[in-house]
């Protein structure tokens, strides 16, 4: 089987980081499906604008991973390829974050990738064959002030993702993770003009990672050629953070 029949889900994919890389995964011959939380518009507009089939649930719930995966497999097979990058953020400082802010953001972004994956890993031991690409930070690797949520949640998943791929190598069952750094967004470019001039000092490139580009890897990651490349930690932040 090539990679042109095969399954992908990408979580948080209606919009921004996850948006791209669901049109990228399409363009490559790959039959998409999508999930989202709770933004029927944007999804509506999404299925609008690319074909692409969205489902909605909330990825922190565990037994919602389960039914939502088995309605997207009921519409076009069995899912072969996961892209967790369903993620909330409430970023404030550690001494003002309420106990709510940090758990609500650990599990979507953390216990929402491992609730995505444990829904799928059945059946990819069963056939042998899957891929798995979690999207991280360079926040994961450096820390960031006011993240401590965040930056806990997406080192998480880099530890998650190597376990994975230790489990998972037998059956040809990849896991990879993505550390994008400061990226081309909406939010990020809402920024005024001095802050954004500090945010690039602190990227040896000078510029934003582009969404594209992210889009371009997990292509690179998933695809059935890249086997031998499992457990690995692709940073993507021009030179921000060195690990």
């Amino acid at each position: 089987m090539g990679s042109t029949s095969r399954v992908v889900l990408v979580t948080g994919g209606t919009a921004g980081i996850g948006a791209t890389i669901s049109e990228a995964l399409l363009a490559a011959g790959y039959r998409v499906a999508v999930n989202y939380g709770h933004n029927v518009e944007v999804a509506d507009l999404f299925e609008a604008r690319t074909g692409i089939n969205a489902f909605a649930w909330n990825v922190a719930d565990p037994q919602a991973c389960r039914d939502g995966i088995a309605r997207v497999q009921s519409a076009l097979g069995p899912v072969e390829v996961l892209v967790n990058n369903a993620e909330i953020t409430h970023d404030v400082m550690r001494h003002k974050m309420t106990e709510w802010q940090w758990r609500e953001v650990v599990d979507v972004d953390l216990s929402g990738c491992f609730n995505m994956c444990r829904s799928v890993i059945d059946g990819m031991r069963e056939r042998h064959f899957g891929r798995i690409v979690n999207i991280s930070s360079v926040n994961g690797l450096s820390g960031e002030v006011g993240e401590t949520n965040c930056a806990a949640a997406k080192a998480g998943m880099i530890g998650l993702t190597r376990s994975l791929a230790l489990e998972g190598a037998a059956r040809n069952i990849t896991a990879n993770a993505m550390t994008p750094g400061y990226t081309d967004t909406a939010m990020l470019n809402s920024i005024r003009p001095e802050v954004m001039a500090q945010v690039l000092k602190a990227v040896p490139w000078g510029c934003l990672t582009t969404q594209d580009e992210i889009a371009r890897g997990v292509v690179y990651l998933v695809a059935d050629g890249a086997g031998f490349i499992n457990g690995a930690t692709l940073s993507m932040n021009g030179g921000k953070y060195l690990a």
